[in-house]
């Protein structure tokens, strides 16, 4: 779902009605492919601009993100050309995904020149290219594209500005209904509808070429030979009305909303008719509709982005571990057998007089076997038979030491491969940077990776919130994030008397139902463990082990390590954790 030509164009009238001839007081680069501008006009703006691989978008914002300390090389040079300038014209061409807004400011000398601010939006080649309008000249571009990268197309700073190549594709709004009844005429009759309208019109999307088939009482599996003359017609005037808004730029937006799933399924400037069965919300601002709809998703391709680094290193020493476990378990099941060398020594002294030097091998009756059955013992014929039992019972002794040292390293290992995987599930919780930071404050300070102290200290004094939940019965429900929240929670927030939830045996979040000395509901306690299950490591199985008890039977070893804890006198649910379910617990923001 991508911002189509018609969508800018409603934006393109938004900003013309609130920042045309407004004054750039800041510009801010808190991403490395995102610019914020502050604009005074009639009052203050926030305008968002993202070039964006995966949420290329350019809306008024109410939000802010932090910035970098030292601002990058792109801001520095916007600032230079386009701080206090005024913005004096803003277009779109044709009904193409490029968006100009023209400022007017001071050079170096004091003269007037006017700069484009040129914003593509075009997928992964989304770009933010500043333009010297007297001589049509790249500046630069928050992107820059060498020959090595693109031999088509160079942006770089001094090249000629050019528009993206032209598809060939006819502008909607130009056009009267026998143009569009001879082009459907003269269309590949095996194509399917809405494709055609898309593949040959600009600024359309498939989500806008599906409404209007929609409107036409046309089904997506329509092609072009299956439509009749009657569905023609409907489909040229649904068509020509849907283009006569966009032409007269009479907007709705508008998103659509599963709610069971609580996912934003598409949005749009023109109102979209074809979801009957879902919920839909409308806005008198576009900028409204795509920051609600951007908002959550920016942040979670910016939280995976950002945890890709650590979230390769956890994956490295998980395997590792796994692969230790399984050589460690092999060890211990020979260490196990270690008896039967006793025995081979025991019976090689007891039959010392029987044996000669020089033999291979040697058959002897066990007598610790209630049959006294035959055993063949290998022998070193170069060692006598003394030296050979010697060193079976050598060998005996090694195992007997090593069971006992390889079960300690077992136990050790499977705890580290519960700790990496609990935090692959925090890193997966995580809905901030800073959970994001905690997580590397954390492993930094376990060792897993390198860092700074300064870093360290800066990060630790702010506090990231934990999920907070109400159950239908009145019930607080906090759900930790990570092991710094699950600590805090567990050791710090809740009373005695509270009640303390976790994934049996799956590594997941804390969770703790506030009882306020009152015996909790088993509704809540419930719903507390949907919770526990959906936020841990079996948030995609069904049955889901959850064990609760009093938060005075949790206590944390000495020495583990962040988020382990062992409890007592607890109970079992067996919950599958569906998001329709977690969505009707109210979310306290």
């Amino acid at each position: 779902m991508a911002l189509d030509g018609i969508v800018i164009k409603a934006i393109i009238n938004e900003l013309k009605e609130t920042i045309l001839f407004g004054k750039i007081d800041k510009i801010y680069q808190p991403e490395k492919d995102e610019i914020l501008i502050n604009i005074r006009s009639n009052k203050n703006y926030k305008l968002l601009i993202s070039a964006s691989s995966n949420n290329p978008r350019i809306y008024l914002t109410h939000h802010t993100k932090q910035n970098p300390i030292n601002p990058p090389m792109f801001c520095m040079l916007l600032r230079k050309h386009l701080h206090s300038g005024k913005i004096i014209n803003i277009y779109q061409p044709s009904l193409e995904r490029i968006i100009v807004i023209e400022i007017e400011s001071l050079d170096e000398l004091g003269i007037k020149s006017v700069k484009q601010l040129i914003v593509e939006i075009m997928g992964k080649h989304s770009n933010i290219i500043l333009v010297d309008k007297n001589n049509n000249k790249v500046i630069d571009a928050i992107k820059r594209i060498s020959p090595d990268i693109s031999s088509k197309r160079v942006i770089l700073p001094g090249c000629k500005y050019a528009q993206p190549p032209s598809q060939d594709k006819t502008n909607p709004i130009s056009i009267n209904e026998k143009y569009f009844i001879q082009s459907i005429n003269n269309a590949n009759l095996g194509e399917l509808t809405y494709k055609f309208l898309y593949k040959n019109y600009m600024g359309m999307s498939p989500l806008i070429a599906k409404e209007i088939c929609y409107r036409a009482k046309i089904d997506d599996s329509t092609k072009i030979g299956e439509l009749n003359e009657i569905k023609i017609k409907s489909l040229s005037k649904e068509f020509m009305y849907v283009m006569d808004l966009v032409r007269k730029e009479i907007f709705t937006p508008n998103i659509i909303i599963d709610t069971e799933k609580n996912k934003v399924v598409a949005f749009s400037s023109i109102d979209l008719t074809q979801y009957k069965n879902l919920t839909k919300k409308n806005f008198t601002s576009i900028s409204q509709t795509l920051e609600e709809f951007y908002l959550t998703r920016d942040k979670s391709d910016r939280l995976k982005q950002k945890s890709s680094d650590l979230r390769k290193v956890i994956n490295t020493k998980l395997e590792r571990n796994i692969t230790k476990l399984a050589k460690l378990k092999e060890e211990l099941l020979e260490a196990k057998s270690k008896d039967k060398y006793k025995i081979y020594g025991d019976l090689i002294t007891s039959n010392i007089y029987r044996i000669e030097k020089g033999q291979n091998e040697v058959e002897l009756e066990n007598f610790y076997s209630p049959d006294y059955s035959i055993v063949k013992i290998k022998l070193d014929p170069k060692l006598t038979p003394a030296q050979n039992a010697q060193k079976y019972y050598k060998k005996y002794n090694k195992l007997k030491v090593a069971e006992m040292t390889l079960q300690e390293q077992i136990t050790k290992t499977e705890e580290e491969i519960k700790y990496l995987e609990n935090i692959l599930v925090c890193m997966e919780n995580s809905s901030d940077i800073q959970e994001l930071e905690e997580i590397r404050d954390e492993l930094i300070k376990e060792g897993y990776i390198k860092g700074n102290n300064k870093n360290n200290k800066k990060s630790e004094r702010i506090i990231s919130k934990p999920y907070h939940f109400i159950s239908s019965d009145g019930y607080d429900i906090y759900v930790g994030k990570n092991n710094k929240q699950n600590d805090y929670l567990t050791l710090k927030f809740a009373e005695k008397n509270d009640i303390w939830l976790h994934t049996k045996d799956i590594p997941g979040s804390h969770v703790i139902i506030k009882s306020n000395g009152k015996n909790v509901p088993e509704k809540t306690i419930l719903e507390a463990a949907l919770l526990a299950a959906y936020y841990s490591k079996g948030k995609m199985s069904s049955n889901v082990p959850v064990d609760y008890t009093e938060r005075k039977y949790v206590k944390k070893p000495k020495g583990s390590k962040p988020g382990m804890v062992i409890y007592v006198n607890n109970n079992t649910l067996y919950v599958t954790p569906k998001i329709e379910e977690i969505n009707k617990i109210k979310r306290v923001e």
